[in-house]
């Protein structure tokens, strides 16, 4: 398989990137507007959020035509100027495959249910009556995952919307119908593959009610998962393509074996363990304050159980699904711009390939939507109601929403300080963050030497440089104090230590002896005169002494600055 470990994946949504025709909606064609900046920023691969023909039920994960594209984005050809044009700057497109499921609008399920039994074979059909669903399974947006069709008779699974039924995985004749989309893909130039929820497409044979929980865990990584996947890849000829799958309710040991090189299935995983420490008992719709320790404890697990068994992790706090992270983890106050680059250098140091996604960059923040009326997202539309229903008051729903809506990662683009903020000239379809300030624009950032999006050009450019980033062995450090994040990567004789302060208050760690001359090879700003008047501002290449970057009042200690992120370390450049 490819060597990918220096990579770096910039994640568009394209509905809300850049709108060219004003009809409020981004486009293909915003997209290639912007490719010289993608390109300055140092990314490799452009990772596009479906763009293919879909009722926009649930904003493109519902397809309707795999090869097609949405007249709401563009044309084919003008995907295709987008992948020559990327591919001139040496950037490559990654497709999102939605293969778990189709929209019901899809040829396919418009055949079956118009009775012919070779597609109804597509799909996860069960014969019963009305009042009685096959299992009490339940679907990721709220309610029953099965919708009764009375034409038919027949139930179908859906565990996402009503309008996403789930494709029949056991039926060789769908498995060949989806490698023969990638083949499609692959000859228009598609470089690299990003598949949805793929771990939950290997039903059970047996479908039985579940006493425990939603269904999960009946079909999470199910029976014949590997099995699929290493057939998939190699028949569809994409082995040596960067692909990621997103992993739904997984687990380590299966993330190992999906991303193994050894195994032929997926060059690495994203999973969501990490982004579940701020939900109560496990409920996303139930609020409260992040639990440090235990995020800690899956850094440690993830990064280290990767590493001794052979996988890779797709490193990320910030997706088209996830609020942003600045909002949740960080500060949006006098911390801000220190919050969102320790957040970034946290991850991106790690053992893995990072995702950077579209305005992550710069800091953007949630929604903050005041009202029901400015969402747009179905799982928060559904969600606001079952919350009403439980009691909840309008007030305290909105709170949740404010905090757990997915349309607080799909406002528009943040560009300049113009209407809209340079994302379009009309109306866009998701009104713009309530959050939105002058600073937090491309146009300001790329202004300021100091800025968050210079930070994020630092670290691209520095797993580029430095072969111990891509490439060494990670193990852990301070592992008592829950909110710092210290960890250390080795490759043969050269070490870093990265350094970071999660919390708005100080912090004090132990410092090892040997960190004493250490360069600084970076850091994020908490040091300046501004934020720490007693401290003196850290350039790299400054080594880490006693008197220098930290001070502690007890021998073998130091103390951390809110926020505060750095890096030491004894480095070499790759040699090309």
């Amino acid at each position: 398989m490819a060597d990918f470990s220096d990579k770096v994946v910039y994640q568009i949504y394209p509905k809300s990137f850049r709108d060219t025709n004003g009809d409020g909606f981004g486009d293909i064609p915003g997209i290639i507007e912007k490719l010289d900046y993608l390109q300055e920023l140092g990314v490799d691969y452009l990772w596009l959020t479906p763009v293919f023909p879909s009722p926009q039920r649930d904003n493109g994960y519902d397809v309707a035509d795999y090869r097609e594209i949405n007249p709401l984005f563009g044309t084919m050809a003008d995907l295709e100027k987008l992948i020559r044009q990327s591919e001139t700057r040496g950037m490559g497109i990654m497709l999102d495959m939605v293969f778990n499921h189709t929209s019901t609008r899809h040829e396919w399920f418009q055949k079956a249910l118009a009775g012919e039994e070779k597609y109804q074979n597509y799909y996860i059909f069960r014969e019963g009556m009305p009042d009685q669903a096959p299992t009490n399974w339940q679907s990721k947006f709220g309610g029953t995952a099965w919708e009764y069709v009375p034409g038919l008779k027949k139930w179908y699974l859906r565990l996402y919307d009503v309008t996403q039924a789930d494709l029949n995985w056991d039926n060789p004749e769908v498995r060949e119908e989806l490698k023969e989309i990638l083949r499609f893909w692959k000859k228009k130039g598609i470089r690299a593959f990003r598949f949805d929820v793929i771990n939950l497409v290997s039903k059970p044979e047996q479908m039985l009610d579940d006493f425990e929980g939603d269904g999960r865990r009946f079909y999470s990584d199910g029976p014949h998962i590997h099995e699929y996947l290493k057939e998939l890849v190699r028949d569809a000829g994409i082995e040596d393509f960067i692909t990621v799958g997103e992993m739904s309710s997984t687990t380590l040991e299966h993330c190992i074996r999906y991303s193994s090189p050894k195994e032929k299935e997926l060059s690495m995983c994203f999973h969501f363990h990490h982004l579940k420490v701020d939900y109560k008992d496990g409920d996303k719709w139930a609020l409260a304050a992040p639990d440090y320790r235990k995020l800690k404890e899956l850094f440690v697990k993830w990064q280290t159980g990767m590493q001794e068994g052979g996988g890779w992790n797709a490193l990320f706090w910030c997706n088209h699904d996830q609020p942003r992270i600045v909002s949740r983890m960080g500060d949006e106050g006098v911390y801000w711009k220190a919050s969102a680059k320790m957040l970034a250098g946290m991850i991106h140091l790690m053992r893995g390939t990072p995702y950077i996604y579209q305005g992550e960059e710069i800091g953007m923040l949630n929604a903050h939507y005041p009202s029901i009326e400015q969402y747009r997202d179905v799982e928060s539309l559904n969600y606001y109601q079952i919350l009403l229903e439980k009691g909840k008051t309008k007030e305290e729903a909105l709170a949740t929403l404010a905090a757990r809506s997915r349309d607080n990662s799909r406002t528009p683009m943040q560009w300049s300080r113009e209407t809209c903020g340079g994302f379009s000239e009309a109306e866009p379809w998701l009104p713009m963050s309530a959050g939105f300030r002058d600073e937090i624009t491309v146009e300001a950032q790329q202004k300021d030497g100091d800025s968050i999006l210079a930070f994020y050009k630092k670290l691209i450019a520095m797993r580029k440089t430095y072969p111990i980033i891509a490439k060494g062995e990670i193990a852990f450090l301070e592992t008592e104090n829950d909110m710092v994040m210290a960890y250390k990567r080795v490759l043969g004789d050269q070490q870093i230590v990265v350094l970071c302060n999660l919390d708005g208050k100080r912090q004090r760690i132990k410092a090892d002896e040997a960190w004493r001359g250490l360069p600084v090879l970076l850091e994020n700003g908490s040091r300046t005169a501004e934020n720490s008047p007693s401290c003196r501002n850290m350039n790299p290449g400054v080594p880490f002494e006693k008197e220098g970057p930290f001070t502690g009042s007890e021998e073998g200690t130091w103390t951390m600055e809110p926020y505060e992120f750095l890096v030491v370390g004894n480095v070499r450049e790759e040699q090309r």
